[in-house]
């Protein structure tokens, strides 16, 4: 497995990493991608070690809790094989479910004493807040992300799904070593300059040394070729809902990844491999970290390190534009800061 250095602070990790949302889905929605299997997702997060992958990205809201349950479980006895991402930033209900966002300097430091107990580790190797909290300055949580680090507890710190301008301020008080948000083919509002049409995410990070850690490269598995009929998938399956499954908006999108199918074609490769092999190729500060639950798909998605797309290859699927539908249904959007 190939490896790339993430941001500017000394961070390398494999240049492909594993998403382990899917393995417990996430708060509310526990079968977020279909039913679940822990042996399953064990052996996974196991084989991606002897695949060469070592980082893994978690987050507290998955499960909630559960998932880092899970990762310390599969890394047992490989803690010191293994790079770990998780996220922190969301309150609860009584019943588990999302209550919104909570980025106060108290949330910060409850939330990583739950995550190291779970996690059995003594420290994070990155750490991101998972959503941008509006009601507190982003001073104040990155400021109480630091002391963590003063600390020992953590290594890197990370944001997810935020602003150029927010980023800028955030790494003024503490380095950002990386910036995670959904990047692929599909989805591609990270390229767009900020809305007072100064530098976007990828400029801002460039220009200060932060990584890129695309989730979601594979469209919430359209671009993996495999998916079947959205109204075959059960009500608890998040693409049941999700504006680009849906009507219209589906068949269009049926027609880019025909165009994703093509390339791979002429490779005798994978259309995952593909879409992954596109956002490796847009720089060496990109990470992307497919998620998946079973061996035969990460085993897939690790091969696509030695696959180089060409100028012409690139040039197609750049050409293909945006899915169709918004990424989010109206309560997520909100969430995303742009």
């Amino acid at each position: 497995m190939k490896r790339r250095a993430l941001g500017g602070q000394g961070l390398e990790v494999s240049a492909i990493g594993l998403g382990t949302m899917g393995m417990t889905g996430v708060a509310g929605m526990p079968e977020l991608y279909g039913a679940t299997d822990e042996a399953e997702g064990i052996a996974t997060i196991r084989r991606a070690l002897d695949l060469g992958i070592d980082f893994f990205d978690t987050a507290e809201v998955y499960g909630p809790y559960d998932n880092e349950v899970l990762l310390a479980k599969a890394l047992e006895d490989r803690r010191d094989r293994a790079v770990i991402a998780t996220k922190f930033g969301f309150k609860y209900s009584i019943d588990n479910k999302i209550a919104g966002v909570d980025g106060s300097p108290e949330n910060v430091r409850r939330s990583l004493d739950g995550c190291l107990q779970r996690l059995k580790t003594d420290h994070i190797d990155l750490w991101y807040q998972h959503r941008r909290d509006r009601a507190v300055p982003i001073e104040e949580t990155v400021g109480a992300m630091a002391e963590q680090v003063k600390a020992g507890k953590v290594r890197f710190l990370g944001l997810s799904e935020m602003s150029a301008a927010t980023i800028r301020r955030a790494h003024a008080v503490h380095p950002i070593t990386a910036v995670q948000s959904e990047w692929s083919i599909w989805e591609r509002n990270l390229e767009e300059r900020a809305p007072d049409g100064g530098p976007g995410v990828i400029d801002t990070c460039r220009e200060l040394g932060i990584g890129i850690v695309p989730y979601s490269p594979l469209g919430r598995g359209f671009l993996g070729g495999q998916l079947p009929d959205p109204a075959t998938l059960p009500d608890s399956d998040y693409r049941r809902h999700d504006p680009r499954f849906q009507g219209e908006a589906y068949e269009r999108n049926k027609r880019l990844l025909t165009v994703v199918d093509a390339v791979a074609a002429r490779h005798e490769a994978k259309p995952a491999q593909v879409a992954l092999a596109w956002l490796l190729a847009r720089g060496p500060d990109i990470v992307p970290i497919p998620g998946t639950k079973r061996r035969s798909y990460l085993e897939v998605n690790a091969q696509a390190v030695h696959l180089t797309l060409t100028p012409a290859d690139l040039a197609e699927l750049d050409s293909v534009g945006p899915a169709s539908g918004e990424r989010y249904t109206e309560r997520g959007m909100a969430t995303i800061e742009r």
